[in-house]
Formats: structure tokens, C-alpha cells, sequence
């Protein structure tokens, strides 16, 4: 069965349009103005919204708010239409929840593209909640430790991840392997022995791949920029930290345990937080940040920075790398960790397959 497309756009030539581009894809259903669209969407679930912005009457970042207040529809995904190509309606698009923005006159191939790509990640989005949901229904009826849906949370995060930015979906994976490497280390050399156990370590890195999951609410144009992002476009970035703590409390709150959450929680909230409280989200100092954020902070930095980004290449020798963290010691960093990390260089060397010869 075709997904189905609703298409506000109060200009009935762009309706003929995107019936053209689109129809031989998908399902098209056409309202002329904000109220047919909202009195479409009281009987109807569409798959994806096409939302023209500037129509008379009821715009569409007010038709947004509605859709966005009503629990049937707040979790349709929309893309934006416009005319409009500056960069402050661009920004407001994104702050306003779209998922991504088509300017006009429609190129068909785009279109097409951003439509398809929107479709397969909500596609992605629903798969993993039903998938969750199903198997942690299973294993409550059953009365069965839950650790199978803890595992089977965490592959699927991970791979979701990975399917709409592939060096995020290997970040995943290299930042869990160098918390359990830090986490051991600190653990043999009798540090945070308080917090610090066998248990512990294994939780972390189970923990540890969903530090960034809420980069699934990160618009696509801000995710993947292969140059520096705007101040506007910053703070949006943040905001995948909060996203992360709620889409971890929102998945798996109510069928883990209360510790295994909680420090879930706080790798995906605090990571982004420094030593000297200049970081985000909450500006937090020194211990009081949790230590397993404080571990994270200095895998995911790492990893940064060892591996290639769509805005930035490598950086060699690893020995550089070390020293950039190392300027970050008392400042981003907890002293002790990344004395520890430093520590630990021949470790990734052999770990990453580097001989001195060539660094």
C-alpha cells in the first residue's frame, strides 16, 4: 500500500504540482488552506505533511501548533514549503519541530529525495517503538529478567542512528568500546571505587551506545552540515541531549531498572558538560557531574577526533590528539580520567592498529 502524503498549500498550482512529482509514489490527499488541513487530520493519519508556510488566514506555523497539540498528530512528521530561502525562516522551520524544508518552485528530484528520506526515518522510528514495546510486553508477562530488552534496545538505537549518519552509527560503537577500556582502567588502578565495580562497568557500557540517540530529532541539514554551524543551529545541536534523556525515559523508563536508567540518563544528558561548568545543557562542575558522563566526555572527544566528520578530517598523529585533550585537563576534563586516558596510549595504539612508524 502507497504511504499517503497530505499537501497544504493554498496556491492550486503547486497541489497539481506535487500531485505530478508525487503521485506516481505515493497517495496524495490536497487541502487548500489550514482548516481543511486540521479538519482532514480529525478522521485521516497521513504518513508525511507537506506544509505550505505562507497561506492567508491560518499560516503554516500556526497549522504546526495545532498539529503539534493534538496527541493524534503530533508525531506526523511535516515538512515545510516555502518560497522563502532565507536563513531565519529556515530556522524557524527546525525550531518549530519540521523534520526538514522545500523551497519553491519544487526541483522533483529533491523533493522527492526529502520526502522519501523523511518517510523511511519515521518508518524507522515506529519499527523500533513497536519493536520495544512488543518484545517488553512478552517478557512482563512472562516475568522474566529484562535483560534481552535491555540488549534489544540498544542495538536498535544504535542502528537506527547509524541509518541516517553512518560515522555516528561507528561513534556509537568505538565510544563503547573506550568507556569500558577507561571504566577498567580507573577500576584496576582503585579509583571511584565508591561507584566503581565489575556491575557497574557492565551497565556503562551497555549504556553507552544510547549517549547520543536523541541526533534522531536533529534536522538533517544541521546533522550532517559539512561546515561550522550557526550560533542558531548550535543550539539546536544541544538540544540532543535532552532529546536523549527523554527518549530513554520514554522507552525503556518503565521496564528497566531504576539504576540501569538513571545512568543511561545521565551519559545521555551530562556528556556535553566540562569540568569548569561551561558546558550544557545545565552548566554542571567538577563532580557533580556524574562519573559516568565524565568517562564519556573523554571516549566521545576521542573518537571526534580521531575519526573523519562530514565537517572535519582525521586528526593525526593520535599523539596530536592527546595533546589537544590534554589542554582540556581541569577545564573540559575530569583531571584524574584523562591522566588515566593519557595513560592508556599504547593501549589504543594496539587496540587501533598503529605502529610509531605510523602515527
Amino acid at each position: 500500500m502507497k504511504n499517503v502524503i497530505l499537501v497544504v498549500d493554498d496556491d492550486k498550482t503547486n497541489l497539481s504540482l506535487a500531485q505530478r512529482i508525487l503521485g506516481p509514489q505515493y497517495r496524495i490527499a490536497a487541502s487548500n488552506s489550514g482548516t481543511a488541513a486540521l479538519k482532514y487530520l480529525e478522521t485521516h493519519r497521513p504518513d508525511l505533511i507537506l506544509l505550505d508556510i505562507n497561506m492567508p488566514e491560518m499560516d503554516g506555523f500556526e497549522v504546526m501548533e495545532r498539529i503539534h497539540s493534538n496527541v493524534h498528530t503530533e508525531s506526523i512528521p511535516v515538512i515545510f514549503l516555502t518560497a522563502d530561502a532565507l536563513a531565519e525562516t529556515e530556522i524557524k522551520c527546525f525550531q518549530m519541530g519540521a523534520m526538514d524544508f522545500v523551497t519553491k518552485p519544487f526541483v522533483p528530484d529533491i523533493l522527492l529525495s526529502r520526502v522519501s528520506k523523511t518517510i523511511e526515518l519515521d518508518q524507522y522510528r515506529h519499527n523500533l517503538e513497536n519493536m520495544v514495546n512488543d518484545q517488553a510486553q512478552k517478557i512482563m508477562e512472562g516475568s522474566m529478567r529484562l535483560g534481552r530488552i535491555q540488549e534489544s534496545v540498544i542495538i536498535g538505537m544504535a542502528n537506527l542512528i547509524e541509518s541516517r549518519d553512518g560515522s555516528t552509527g561507528k561513534h556509537v560503537k568505538n565510544t563503547q568500546t573506550y568507556v569500558g577500556m577507561i571504566a577498567t582502567e580507573l577500576l584496576s588502578r582503585g579509583l571511584f571505587t565508591e561507584e566503581l565495580t565489575p556491575e557497574y562497568i557492565e551497565d556503562l557500557c551497555k549504556a553507552a551506545p544510547l549517549h547520543d540517540v536523541g541526533k534522531i530529532k536533529i534536522p538533517d541539514a544541521i546533522l550532517q552540515k559539512p561546515g561550522r554551524l550557526t550560533p542558531e543551529e548550535f543550539e539546536t545541536m544541544k538540544q540532543h541531549t535532552t532529546h536523549s534523556r527523554q527518549i530513554i525515559h520514554t522507552i525503556i523508563g518503565d521496564i528497566e531498572d531504576e539504576h540501569y536508567v538513571g545512568l543511561v540518563e545521565d551519559i545521555a544528558l551530562y556528556h556535553h558538560e566540562r569540568w569548569d561548568g561551561t558546558g550544557y545543557p545545565t552548566g554542571l562542575t567538577e563532580t557533580n557531574i556524574p562519573l559516568s558522563a565524565r568517562i564519556m566526555a573523554v571516549a566521545d572527544v576521542f573518537d571526534a577526533l580521531y575519526e573523519e566528520r562530514c565537517y572535519k578530517p582525521p586528526v593525526r598523529p593520535i599523539e596530536r590528539i592527546i595533546q589537544i585533550m590534554s589542554e582540556g585537563r581541569g577545564t573540559q576534563f575530569d583531571p584524574v580520567i584523562l591522566d588515566v586516558f593519557i595513560d592508556m596510549l599504547p593501549q589504543l595504539k594496539e587496540l587501533l592498529h598503529i605502529t610509531d612508524s605510523a602515527t
